[in-house]
């Protein structure tokens, strides 16, 4: 069975590489020195700062092993590659929910740097995938969890 793949930008390839490179040489040696001097308190079975050291090495360990699985399966997404106007993975588009509200802008970016509080909405997300391979100008559709709304797409920009 194929892998599942992640669709980032270059640029959350990079961030992602600079979080596990914190994570490998900044967070473990503080993790495995927490431990270590939780150790040195004696009787592990009621210490709860070693459970606790513990529990965050369980924690930070998982999420290096998800970063080095996102990163080893990533599909980097060059948006250069498509219409200018097509709506696509890494591209800004703008645009105003019918009748008459005010413009919004997002990035459609893969899930692992999905942020939407800095403008940034994943391909997963239910807005993206109505927005998707439309272009300028066309008047969308979009099925949310509160029902549908109707959008009109104002603009496409590569980021």
């Amino acid at each position: 069975m194929a892998e599942k793949t992640y669709p980032m930008t270059e640029e959350g390839r990079q961030k992602l590489e600079q979080e596990l490179d914190d994570l490998k040489v900044n967070q473990r040696p503080k993790v495995v020195e927490r431990i270590k001097i939780a150790r040195s308190y004696g009787d592990l079975s009621e210490n709860s700062e070693y459970e606790s050291a513990k529990d965050e090495q369980s924690m930070l360990e998982s999420r290096i092993s998800t970063v080095e699985h996102m990163l080893q399966y990533a599909e980097i997404i060059d948006s250069k590659d498509s219409d200018k106007d097509e709506v696509t993975v890494g591209k800004k588009v703008t645009f105003k929910e019918l009748p008459d509200e005010e413009p919004e802008s997002y990035q459609i970016v893969g899930a692992a740097e999905a942020d939407p509080m800095s403008g940034k909405i994943s391909n997963d997300s239910p807005i993206a995938k109505g927005l998707l391979n439309h272009r300028v100008g066309e008047t969308v559709s979009i099925d949310i969890p509160a029902g549908s709304m109707e959008v009109e797409i104002i603009s496409v920009e590569n980021v």
